[in-house]
Order: structure tokens, then C-alpha cells, then sequence
């Protein structure tokens, strides 16, 4: 049971209460009084010295993603010949009468595992890494380029034309594809662990910070000929890169060799840049191939279809957009989140996405009874309800190390599109009461504590009687 207040000691809390709210009223009109007229001494009360958004420079400003557009899915793909050309690491099959068979013998039939290819005749010959065949009784055969029909007639004419094994016209000699080449590719991605939601709830329901799980796949793909492409290899590891994929690919050659150079020199660039200016792009290296799935129509790929064609021991990578993270702090649940890959997002959704509240869900008369369904962005200094924050700073990094900020009025944000800044990777976003708005919060608060006092005093007067 509640202890009962006397009355004397009732009357002394209730003026001073009154006392107290009579001067917050005054403090809270003079401020605002101050705040109209350009009074320049609320800075120290509202934060840091910031930019106003409409003076940025363009510079420092985000292009919309929504302007990008998706390369034509035509440039991965290598366009094959009409008729099959020849090249090391084929295998024919191969049938001479009386060289490679006999006559009373039928030739050998092979029947592949890829139920799509049809059937070949013949006994397997590789052609080796210099391109020729090495066939019994004559020179070794160069095939590099060659058609079926065209490496037929080249050892023909070996065993009739120029060795004259055979006799010329009642040959029988037949050559089919037994086995096409193929290329081994390493494909690496990092993108298929996606992002999941963790942490408690936030202030005022909000949700629980963004983590990405960020978890790599390997695999190591045989492409047939002139299936060696990019295409065919994203095709084979799982499809097109996902929205938690960066929007290059990396498309690697050479060996260890060339890695070591590519990592020495990425070494020296870094460590002899000057800490003043923004680091100096990459020059353009002939091992490291990089392909732009979206771009902006002024920035058009000029890649060739040699660039996608892919090799023995090419390594293609898909990198995680991990690092595409904006953070949030102040008046909002701290936490990192994910840009979305696709579209944009501007200071205001990136609010509501940290669980924070766009504008008030009222006139903050309804907290003044008690009432806890204000339209502030919750767990601030302001309270559960009154006035929402109207102030954000945007803290960007800029090339060279340093930062900018960037103040944004949030109010004027929801009508004024000079102040809906557009959020960059590892922006931090910091949401800020100002002075009036945090003494107007607080009088709200003593005014429900003035109720809630006067409701205890009631009934424990009512039970004293």
C-alpha cells in the first residue's frame, strides 16, 4: 500500500511543480523567440558545426543508383562459330582402314555421357599442345583451326597424296569429335550469405541491427569450348551475382608469379600516397580483368569479348557488398545497415529502415494525460512522445581520410528534396534534439508527472477516509 502524502506536503510538490513548468514555459518562448530571429548561440546547444545540406558540393554528393542501368547479358556470352574449329585438347576419333582398324574389324563406337552429344567412331587421338596429331606412319598433322571435314582431308592426303600408304580414291578414313576441349576455372563467391537481422528491439519498437553473414563458395567448373565464358560460368555456380554482390567482377589471370607483382604494386600505391590527397586510381592491369554488371550511361563498358573468354586456370570473383553499410546514432537505435543494392535511399528512409519516426504522430497533447502514442523518434532525451528530432548530421568520409558533415533539417526534409540527401557507403548518420524541442519534451514530462502525482495523492486520500 502506497504511503499517504499529507496535505501541506501535497500543496508544497504541486506549486513547485507549477513553479517549475512556469519557468521551462518561459525558457521554452524565449528560446523560441531566439531560434526565429537567427539566434547564432544555439549551435553550442544543437551539436557539431555542419554544412547545410543545400551548400554541399556536388562532389561529396551520391549519384542515384536508380539512374544505373544492367549490362545486355549478350556481352557475357562469346559468340561460337557456325561449324566447330579444331584447337589443342581435342579428341578425335579416328578410324584408317588397315592403319587404325582392319577391315574384317568394325570401327570402335563411343558413346558419350552427355546424352545431348551424339556418338563418335574411331580410336582416340589427342591432338597435343602445338596443335598436330601424331598418326602411325606419317609426319605429325597440324589441325589448329580446322573443321572436321578440313582435318579429314589433311590426313588423307598424309597417307595418300604424300606418303602414298594408301591408295588414292578407295581410302577409308574417318574422323569424328570424340571429346571437345575443355577449361578449368576457379569461380569464387562471396555473396551467397546474405544479411540477417540481430540485437534486441529498438527504442520505441524499433528494429534490431542489420549483420551481414557474410560466407564465401568456391568451385572449380569444366567449360567446353567456346562455352569458356563469363556467362556460362556464372550460369554453372549458381546464376547472375545477388543484390549482396558488389557490381564488378573480377576475372583473373596469370599465376603466381603475376599475383605477387599485382599485390607488390597495390603495396607501393598505398603505402606512398599522400595522406592530403585521395588516393590515385589503379593503372590498368592486363591480368586483372574487371566487367560492371550496371553502370551509368555516360560510363559505358568498353570491355571486349576476348575479356569474358575464359581460360585454364582464370580465377573469376564475386565480391560480398559488405562494406556498403551506413551506421546510425543519437536519437535513433545505434546499429549498421545494408544499402540496398538497386535503389536508393535517402536521409529520411534510412530513418524509418533504423527504426526511427518520420515527423510526429501528434500534437503532444495526448502525452500530457499520460499517454505514451507521441510521434517522437523514441529513447532520446526527449521521452517516449512530444516533438520527434528535427535535426541529422551526416558524417561522410571523404578520398583522402577525412570527413564532412552534412546537417539536414528534417522537418523541411519531408517537403524540400535539397534536403533528402541521398545515403553513400559509410555515411553515419547522427539524429539530434534541438534546445526546444528537448525543453519542450521535458515539460511535457513534468506535466505527466504533475498528473501522476496528483492521481497517487487522490487515491491514497480516497483510502485514507
Amino acid at each position: 500500500m502506497l504511503p499517504v502524502a499529507t496535505a501541506s506536503t501535497r500543496r508544497w510538490i504541486q506549486n513547485g511543480c507549477r513553479r517549475t513548468a512556469g519557468v521551462v514555459l518561459r525558457l521554452i518562448v524565449a528560446l523560441a523567440v531566439g531560434a526565429t530571429a537567427g539566434c547564432s548561440s544555439l549551435n553550442i546547444l544543437t551539436g557539431v558545426p555542419a554544412v547545410p545540406a543545400h551548400r554541399v558540393p556536388p562532389e561529396f554528393m551520391a549519384r542515384p543508383r536508380a539512374d544505373m542501368q544492367e549490362i545486355t547479358l549478350a556481352r557475357l556470352r562469346q559468340n561460337p562459330p557456325k561449324v566447330y574449329q579444331l584447337a589443342p585438347n581435342d579428341v578425335l576419333g579416328v578410324y584408317i582402314e588397315n592403319v587404325l582398324g582392319q577391315p574384317d574389324v568394325p570401327p570402335p563406337v563411343n558413346f558419350p555421357l552427355d546424352s545431348s552429344k551424339p556418338p563418335s567412331l574411331g580410336f582416340p587421338i589427342p591432338i597435343r599442345e602445338d596443335g598436330t596429331v601424331a598418326l602411325p606412319l606419317v609426319e605429325p598433322i597440324q589441325l589448329t583451326g580446322l573443321t572436321l571435314t578440313q582435318a579429314t582431308d589433311e590426313i588423307r592426303k598424309a597417307y595418300t597424296v604424300k606418303q602414298k600408304i594408301l591408295p588414292e580414291g578407295k581410302d577409308r578414313i574417318i574422323v569424328t569429335l570424340q571429346r571437345p576441349r575443355e577449361y578449368r576455372v576457379l569461380v569464387v563467391r562471396e555473396e551467397s550469405g546474405g544479411s540477417q537481422s540481430s540485437g534486441g528491439q529498438g527504442r520505441q519498437g524499433g528494429g534490431g541491427q542489420q549483420v551481414s553473414s557474410k560466407r564465401g563458395a568456391g568451385y572449380a567448373v569444366n567449360l567446353p569450348a567456346y562455352e569458356n565464358d563469363l556467362l556460362h560460368a556464372l550460369t554453372e555456380t549458381g546464376g547472375l551475382p545477388g543484390t549482396d554482390a558488389e557490381n564488378d567482377i573480377l576475372i583473373f589471370r596469370g599465376g603466381f608469379t603475376d599475383a605477387v607483382e599485382r599485390d607488390q604494386l597495390i603495396a607501393r600505391i598505398k603505402s606512398g600516397k599522400d595522406p592530403c590527397l585521395c588516393e590515385p586510381p589503379l593503372p590498368d592491369e592486363k591480368n586483372v580483368v574487371r566487367i560492371p554488371l550496371r553502370f551509368f550511361s555516360d560510363q559505358v563498358p568498353k570491355f571486349k569479348q576476348d575479356d569474358i573468354i575464359l581460360n585454364n586456370g582464370d580465377i573469376v570473383m564475386i565480391s560480398s557488398r559488405d562494406r556498403e553499410k551506413y551506421y546510425t546514432g543519437g536519437a535513433i537505435t545505434g546499429g549498421e545497415f545494408l544499402l540496398p543494392r538497386d535503389y536508393d535511399v535517402n536521409i529520411l528512409q534510412a530513418i524509418a529502415i533504423a527504426g526511427g519516426r518520420i515527423g510526429s504522430g501528434g500534437t503532444g497533447i495526448g502525452q500530457a494525460g499520460g499517454n505514451s502514442g507521441g510521434g517522437g523518434f523514441g529513447g532520446g532525451s526527449g521521452g517516449g512522445g512530444g516533438i520527434a528530432p528535427s535535426r541529422a548530421i551526416i558524417l561522410r568520409k571523404t578520398c583522402n581520410g577525412g570527413q564532412i558533415p552534412i546537417r539536414v533539417d528534417l522537418r523541411k526534409a519531408l517537403s524540400d528534396p535539397s534536403q533528402q540527401i541521398l545515403i553513400q557507403p559509410e555515411d553515419t548518420i547522427i539524429v539530434q534534439y534541438t534546445f526546444v524541442e528537448e525543453a519542450y519534451n521535458a515539460l511535457l514530462r513534468l506535466v505527466q508527472f504533475n498528473f501522476l502525482f496528483n492521481g497517487l495523492s487522490g487515491s491514497g486520500s480516497g483510502s485514507g477516509r
